[in-house]
């Protein structure tokens, strides 16, 4: 079963429109969600949490339709967590008792003491980095077998980003537990995810497993002039200096005798981005 399937998905806005798009999460698996602001991430992210109501296509989560899945098996962090400012990280989990049937009080107070949050300062004086923290220590405290995560690591400082980056990781050994997110910082997606997907102007670039990525992508250095050699379909994305060009390419499009040195998805990402600007 897949844990994520969107068929056709379109959303149209005035001045935006995310395009037919179609993307698979299988169970078990971490995806991350690539794009420029106002690329269609967070647009995808209220689709698929019932937050708007898309023009097109089907939605399924956990192998029903979205509208109808059991909102208590997905765990959520936007890109800004909200607890009324009064609240302590104790009130939180003692209300959370009350919201979800399968909370987990011991697992949230070990997250808790793991990721460093007070349990008596009131939510107004966290830091976004804290309040992101705790939105991460309640999603992961109601056995959820879906996490929706969008910029969940932005506002972290690096070394509890990694803490964070090992709880999701830990997450998925279980087979049925699946995680999509978005994030700018790319070597956050790098490390954790198993597929990566490209958002750009509301059309899905590429989806594929981190891995054939690295097997299938290259970088080329050479003259402008060179460059010529090359089928257009062989270049997916190329930066241009006075030093020459940098280009990320189709290793079984590129004329033979031709070298590649490794391109890793931030490269991947920012040249594919710039293509066609």
């Amino acid at each position: 079963m897949n844990a994520i399937e969107l068929k056709d998905v379109t959303k149209k806005y005035k001045k935006f429109q995310l395009d037919h798009l179609n993307l698979t999460l299988p169970a078990g698996c971490i995806l991350g969600l690539i794009g420029e602001n106002g690329a269609g991430k967070s647009t995808t992210i209220k689709l698929l949490l019932d937050m708007i109501q898309g023009d097109g296509g089907t939605i399924t989560l956990l192998g029903q339709e979205h509208t109808k899945c059991n909102k208590e098996d997905i765990g959520v962090v936007m890109d800004e967590v909200n607890f009324p400012d009064c609240l302590t990280t104790k009130n939180v989990g003692s209300i959370m008792k009350d919201v979800y049937r399968n909370w987990q009080q011991d697992k949230f107070e070990e997250l808790v003491e793991q990721l460093d949050l007070p349990m008596k300062q009131p939510f107004k004086e966290f830091s976004r980095g804290m309040k992101m923290k705790l939105g991460i220590a309640v999603a992961l405290s109601h056995q959820a077998k879906l996490l929706i995560l969008d910029e969940a690591t932005g506002g972290l400082d690096p070394v509890v980003r990694d803490e964070v980056l090992d709880l999701l990781l830990d997450f998925t050994r279980e087979e049925n537990h699946s995680i999509l997110m978005s994030s700018h910082i790319v070597s956050d997606l790098e490390k954790v995810c198993d597929y990566i997907a490209f958002l750009k102007k509301g059309r899905l670039l590429l989806c594929e497993e981190k891995d054939m990525l690295y097997e299938q992508y290259g970088m080329v250095r050479c003259t402008a002039e060179d460059m010529k050699v090359f089928a257009e379909d062989a270049v997916i994305g190329k930066r241009e200096s006075a030093y020459g060009v940098e280009a990320i390419v189709k290793k079984d499009r590129i004329p033979a005798g031709w070298e590649t040195s490794p391109v890793n998805i931030e490269e991947l990402f920012v040249l594919m981005a710039k293509e066609g600007r």
